[in-house]
């Protein structure tokens, strides 16, 4: 095996979790285990083939509900075995007063 490319810690799963993929528009969706996991990405064993999905950008759908979900963007595939990074979302912070940031400091 080769050098060890993960920055964090990975959790493996014995038997894999119960995970759903979904499409960003939602026109699709696929059943999949979660093999492993860390801070920055996950390995998945997706049910049937994954040619005809577009994973650049997608859903990990950690729950049955939806609410536990996470944005992923593929970075390997493996026959079955899917390698996704987590993508983080943009997050931009507004101000309680937007013309505070205009206004200059009078010392």
């Amino acid at each position: 095996m080769g050098k060890e490319l993960r920055k964090s810690q990975r959790v493996d799963f014995e038997r894999g979790i119960d995970v759903q993929i979904m499409g960003i528009d939602g026109t699709w969706r696929r059943s999949c285990r979660m093999l492993d996991v860390s801070e920055g990405g996950a390995l998945l064993k997706v049910e049937g083939s994954v040619g005809d999905l577009d994973l650049k950008e997608f859903f990990l759908l950690l729950s049955s509900t939806g609410l536990a979900y996470r944005r992923c963007k593929m970075v390997r595939v493996n026959g079955d075995q899917v390698g996704v990074i987590f993508l983080k979302p943009d997050v931009k912070k507004k101000s309680a007063y937007p013309s505070a940031r205009k206004m200059p400091v009078v010392a």
